[in-house]
């Protein structure tokens, strides 16, 4: 018994393949999100939709409360479309969208 453990302690650990985090669209989101704020310093209030660009990038549309109001129903918000590149890096942005919170879709 005391041999198995000896021999479990001295062999050799397998070398874990290290591979690159992949880059997909809940980080494409997170990125939308946190460049888009710093942008228009308005707060995300979530993501509506994500998909790939031609280039291989990522356009993301953020759900952005502009407005706050009492009551919550009559806040207004913005959906933008955010244009990323492959690595995450914002391109360019734009508001498609502005809304009453308790409006209901057209």
């Amino acid at each position: 018994m005391a041999d198995q453990r000896s021999a479990r302690a001295t062999s050799p650990t397998r070398a874990r393949k290290k591979t690159a985090p992949k880059k997909g669209p809940e980080h494409a989101a997170r990125a939308a999100c946190q460049s888009l704020e710093g942008l228009i310093r308005h707060r995300a209030e979530g993501v509506s939709a994500v998909r790939r660009s031609d280039d291989d990038g990522w356009c993301v549309v953020v759900d952005v409360l502009e407005v706050p109001r009492i009551p919550d129903t009559t806040s207004l918000l913005a959906s933008y479309e955010v244009q990323l590149d492959k690595a995450g890096e914002l391109q360019e942005y734009r508001r498609v969208r502005r809304y009453r919170r308790g409006a209901a879709d057209e």
